[in-house]
């Protein structure tokens, strides 16, 4: 797959950049895509959700009358569930949501996310960003550019940048990252994914070294 290489005014450089086809090209698997985001939403709940049984919450443990003679039901103390006040039958307990997804799994779903953006010609790239003062207006100004009509963005680098993080921090619709950090949950929720020209050609020299 063949990408023009834009610079910041969404203007075209003369180069290009070869993105493989064994990453962006594939047959999407769904499925993966599914559990891949699942994993990644699980894992930001915290899980410290919590009621007090009959052990942990306040009242006199006093039998409340005898057991048998009074016509009446068996009862325990004031703590007993059935009363207002007392404690929560099997209520939920502090606990992790995350699971384990095997890596196979992992990078077929990103791959898989990939393909689709590709696929609906998602994908730009730009040349590499040359930030030397974070101004967020500037950045802004660009994404307009080159996003068009989408709404979310994910500009992806070929490592941190500290002034590009800057720069696109304040930006609700973008979402700046390094390429070892990208995920299949970041990839699916973002519009338009634009690639640094540097970013894009770490993905040709994967392959390469691969083959090699």
């Amino acid at each position: 797959m063949t990408v023009d290489v834009l610079n910041i005014k969404g203007e075209k450089t003369g180069r290009s950049v070869e993105l493989p086809e064994d990453i962006f090209g594939i047959e999407p698997n769904d499925h993966c895509i599914y559990l891949a985001v699942k994993q990644y939403m699980a894992a930001q709940r915290q899980g410290t959700h919590k009621t007090k049984g009959r052990s942990e919450v306040q009242g006199s443990s006093r039998k409340l009358h005898k057991q048998k003679g009074t016509g009446g039901s068996r009862k325990g103390n004031i703590r007993n569930p059935l009363y207002k006040g007392g404690g929560t039958m099997f209520g939920p307990k502090p606990h992790s949501y995350s699971f384990k997804l095997n890596r196979q799994v992992k990078n077929l779903a990103k791959m898989s996310a990939l393909s689709h953006k590709a696929r609906e010609n998602k994908i730009v790239v730009v040349e590499d960003l040359q930030v030397a003062t974070p101004k967020t207006k500037d950045f802004a100004a660009m994404l307009n550019v080159l996003r068009g009509d989408a709404r979310k963005t994910m500009v992806i680098l070929s490592e941190y940048d500290q002034n590009v993080y800057l720069s696109g921090r304040n930006l609700a619709s973008n979402h700046t990252v390094a390429l070892s950090d990208i995920n299949t949950y970041d990839i699916t929720n973002a519009n338009v994914l634009i690639f640094t020209e540097s970013a894009a050609r770490l993905f040709t020299e994967a392959t390469e070294e691969a083959a090699a």
